[in-house]
């Protein structure tokens, strides 16, 4: 990495919030309940889906890497932000900086493409139940899986390198609480429109792609629920996508509205709290979603209370 990006020289300034100090102790006890409620639901959901033979499913099985998911999205950017908002220090160290740039970027984007899959998994389960078991082999989910973690990686590799080797010219005021592209891109010293270009290709191909796919997947859901009769049935095709569909809209209503327009996003406390609600407000509320709207998590729930009652 060239010498003058200085990213070994000093830490970088976390802005965030301090323009507004007066929120700083509310937003400080918020986002550390709601890491602390992450950090439990999904967990929990982790282990039911583990140790209950009847969640051994590919909804479960993708429901699982959602929730391992939003506990490394989260503890990539709570504890700094936490650390941030407690005193008058805001600052994180170029290494730190670099690291959550990497490791929240490489999330995000694997979230993006999971929801996707996650939307198929539902299109097969209403659309074509009777060849569910075939289609959604476990080999096969695996695949789907592992395609999901590898395009995170390999956005984050191409997109965050390009953007550390951009000059800074000794800038290091970030006007967010945390390192992220769009952020980062505003600390450059040259004309950065190339690179604008690069990010909107990239929000393209892993936002916009993935909300259109996910889209047509209950577009057709919808096609074939309206030609239901039965009303038991109708219920069970809602209550097997709704929750899906609650989370989806919630990620990507919020991170689609910064991605796609970073500039006139950042530096403004609109654009830190779109931020604020899909790093930290959406892991926490995925696992609510899903337990409060789903008969399988609760009985399974209810299974392991009683198996420990009776020990």
């Amino acid at each position: 990495m060239e010498k003058n990006n200085e990213t070994s020289g000093g830490d970088f300034i976390l802005l965030g919030f301090s323009d507004q100090p007066q929120l700083e102790v509310i937003l400080f006890v918020v986002v550390l309940i709601s890491y602390l409620l992450t950090l439990l639901g999904n967990t929990a959901i982790i282990l039911l889906s583990y140790l209950d033979s009847k969640l051994h499913t590919p909804m479960y099985f993708f429901l699982t890497n959602l929730s391992f998911l939003d506990l490394c999205f989260t503890t990539s950017v709570v504890p700094q932000l936490l650390w941030n908002l407690k005193g008058p220090a805001k600052t994180i160290t170029a290494t730190g900086c670099v690291i959550q740039l990497y490791v929240s970027l490489s999330l995000g984007s694997t979230e993006c493409v999971l929801l996707t899959i996650m939307a198929f998994d539902r299109y097969v389960a209403v659309c074509r139940p009777l060849n569910y078991i075939t289609i959604m082999h476990p080999s096969f989910c695996k695949s789907l899986a592992g395609v999901a973690w590898l395009s995170g990686v390999g956005n984050t590799l191409i997109q965050s390198t390009i953007i550390l080797h951009l000059p800074r010219c000794g800038h290091r005021h970030l006007h967010h609480f945390l390192c992220e592209i769009p952020a980062m891109i505003k600390l450059a010293c040259v004309d950065i429109h190339a690179n604008e270009v690069q990010l909107f290709v990239g929000t393209l191909v892993l936002i916009l792609l993935p909300m259109a796919l996910i889209l047509v997947s209950y577009g057709l859901i919808v096609q074939a629920v309206v030609k239901i009769k039965s009303v038991q049935a109708w219920r069970k095709a809602l209550g097997t996508c709704g929750s899906h569909l609650i989370v989806v809209s919630l990620f990507f209503g919020t991170s689609s509205v910064i991605y796609i327009q970073p500039q006139r996003s950042y530096g403004h406390s609109q654009g830190k709290f779109l931020t604020l609600f899909y790093t930290v407000v959406t892991p926490t509320l995925n696992p609510l979603i899903y337990t409060l709207r789903n008969k399988d998590v609760k009985g399974a729930l209810r299974r392991l209370l009683r198996k420990e009652q009776n020990l």
